[in-house]
């Protein structure tokens, strides 16, 4: 079978008859052998039967979800190829052709783009028309090497096996971003097609909640790009605090009638130390996605995880350890001039702070040195091969006992 349509189901029993019934139309139409599958999420309101009389296959999704129910009828799905959207008749099932010829020419996931094809009045809400979608869309090209300019487009086509070998995992709304990002990071061909979105054939509201959702979208993309989540505010923020710190440490600085003295050089302090935790938090979970295959390897870390050994991390730590050490060394020896009586904070803490600073941030460079060795221990995995050996001798193995049996 080439070509499964498959559409998530939740009470559509005013919409999913005539959803199924354009869908098979376009395929018999353009000769295509196919099906339509509905992925029932528990409606109570007979779509499932609907669903039948109007030709499709209706399969039961206990897990509630909108992801939830899409993995489930794309597992369900018997096509080579498969085309998803909702079913409340908001997509033209009509004109599926762009998505198959697309596919049939090698494409991995083919994406609708709304906002070329055509959005109808009232078709979507203003918020998400000008705000939701294309903010979220900017966000995911810029976080991802996408080109997709419509990341929430319902209305999709893929090769069924390439998009289950990506592992997609989220139940929610989410599942839309996760396939473009999980495809795109995964180098699989992506493009796109222009679509139209018309408005839905519902009476009730839809299952979108517009805040809540759009949150769990970008929660998603920010999980998933711990460049931008973690190490550039990081970067930004420990090198804004080497600067002012480095600028502070031998004099107050004025600008103008600004003064800035120890108190911002506190601050600075702070600067580093919190950019560089996020700096390193990054590349934890760089090494941890990695490892657990959430996201592919990046060489560059890798290399970066193979030069810096715990070793190096430790020497590197000690070394900070020693600078921090010797400053407060250097204070007390400006406390024991002044008889350890009381001092002026704006000489002694341009000696306490950097020093205390070098001293935290050995810490964190001993631990993480630590921590991302306990990373790097690669656990012993089983691939096909062995399993299918095993598999070969248990088999092997039965059928010599049996006739040792029958003796």
């Amino acid at each position: 079978m080439e070509l499964t349509v498959v559409m998530p189901c939740l009470n559509e029993a005013e919409t999913v008859e005539i959803c199924v019934r354009k869908a098979l139309d376009c395929m018999r139409e353009h000769g295509i052998d196919g099906e339509v599958v509905i992925a029932d999420n528990g409606s109570t309101d007979g779509s499932q039967q609907l669903a039948r009389d109007a030709g499709a296959r209706v399969v039961h999704i206990d897990e509630k979800g909108y992801g939830n129910a899409l993995i489930g009828g794309i597992r369900a799905a018997r096509g080579k190829y498969v085309i998803m959207g909702d079913a409340d008749d908001s997509y033209d099932f009509t004109s599926l052709m762009p998505f198959v010829e697309q596919l049939r020419d090698g494409g991995d996931l083919v994406m609708g783009n709304r906002f070329k094809g055509g959005i109808a009045p009232g078709a979507m809400p203003p918020l998400h028309r000008y705000l939701g979608n294309p903010v979220l869309s900017f966000i995911g090209r810029l976080f991802f090497p996408s080109a997709i300019g419509d990341f929430h487009c319902g209305l999709r086509g893929f090769r069924r096996d390439a998009i289950l070998r990506l592992g997609l995992q989220t139940g929610g709304m989410e599942f839309a971003s996760e396939m473009v990002v999980k495809a795109t990071l995964q180098g699989l061909d992506v493009r796109e097609v222009p679509t139209t979105l018309s408005p839905d054939g519902r009476s009730r509201p839809p299952h979108l909640r517009s805040w809540r959702d759009g949150w769990r979208h970008l929660r998603f993309l920010l999980l998933y790009s711990p460049r931008w989540l973690f190490f550039i505010p990081g970067l930004v923020l420990m090198t804004l605090g080497l600067v002012a710190g480095a600028a502070l440490t031998f004099g107050p600085v004025y600008i103008g009638e600004l003064a800035f003295d120890v108190d911002t050089l506190v601050g600075a302090s702070a600067m580093v130390v919190s950019g560089f935790q996020a700096v390193l938090f990054a590349l934890f979970t760089k090494v941890y996605a990695a490892e657990e295959g959430f996201l592919p390897e990046d060489r560059r870390i890798r290399k970066l995880v193979d030069i810096v050994t715990l070793e190096k991390g430790l020497l590197a730590g000690g070394l900070l350890a020693v600078a921090g050490i010797g400053g407060l060394v250097a204070s007390l020896a400006h406390w024991g001039g002044r008889g350890f009586g009381e001092l002026i904070p704006a000489e002694s803490l341009r000696l306490v702070v950097p020093s205390a600073t070098a001293f935290v941030m050995s810490f964190q460079t001993i631990f993480a040195s630590l921590f991302i060795s306990i990373l790097g221990i690669r656990r012993t995995r089983e691939n096909p091969v062995d399993i299918a050996a095993s598999a070969a001798e248990e088999a092997a193995a039965a059928v010599t006992r049996e006739p040792s049996a029958t003796a």
